[in-house]
């Protein structure tokens, strides 16, 4: 899976390695996102949730240019 990294560039809360981000599935044009575990509800087996900052999807937005 080749993935294209949208935001954490420097600016903003993101600038470090290991915080909230969003990235681009080039094979598939999905989305990973890279965020804090979340315990809002159980989902189903296989999958997870990440919450992320608005600022990181405004900045993945910006970075698509939508």
């Amino acid at each position: 899976m080749a993935l294209t990294r949208l935001t954490g560039s420097g600016q903003g809360e993101c600038g470090k390695k290991d915080c909230p981000n969003v990235y681009r599935d080039e094979s598939d044009g999905g989305f990973v996102v890279q965020g804090e575990h979340s315990n809002a509800f159980q989902p189903p087996t296989g999958e997870a949730l990440v919450k992320i900052p608005e600022s990181v999807l405004r900045e993945a937005f910006r970075a698509l240019g939508w």
